[in-house]
């Protein structure tokens, strides 16, 4: 067993894990921060992604104890602390980029790090992106047009689906 020191959005957090304890389930299980969802244990669906020290990774993929001492930013820090929804959040619900919303955390997360390092993506870019993240519901369509819409691209002539 071994002690982890990991800093959740902003708020420093403490726990103690197996080895084997992926980053993942000590978020859901440990933290109670079940916005990060496991649909693989894979690496193949992206439902898990956060942001450690500001990269995107598939948290099904790393341990806990390698988070240890290290910044980790999931789904339910994006929205302001009174509840209100980020831009990326806000365009995914304005231009319906979720469905049943298993994927969306992921969506979102890996959305938010495309936009870091290129605030004005275009469609193609979007998409090879989001090629790690799997979307049984939408087909993507809306998702991109979401993204575009939160990078603050103008969407307008983009019909929905």
């Amino acid at each position: 067993m071994s002690e982890v020191r990991i800093v959740v959005n902003g708020v420093e957090r403490f726990g103690v894990v197996e080895g084997r304890t992926l980053l993942s389930g000590f978020l859901r299980d440990g933290l109670g921060l079940t916005g990060t969802h496991v649909g693989c244990d894979t690496s193949q669906c992206g439902a898990c992604v956060v942001h450690v020290d500001g990269q995107a990774v598939k948290s099904c993929t790393m341990f806990a104890v390698e988070a240890d001492g290290r910044s980790v930013d999931t789904i339910e820090g994006q929205a302001a602390p009174d509840g209100t929804l980020n831009a990326i959040q806000q365009a995914f619900q304005d231009h319906h980029g979720l469905q049943c919303g298993f994927c969306t955390p992921g969506m979102v997360m890996s959305a938010a790090a495309l936009l870091k390092e290129n605030p004005t993506p275009g469609e193609a870019e979007i998409r090879e992106y989001l090629e790690g993240n799997l979307c049984r519901c939408t087909g993507y369509h809306n998702i991109v047009k979401a993204i575009l819409a939160a990078s603050g691209q103008d969407v307008a002539a983009i019909a929905a689906e």
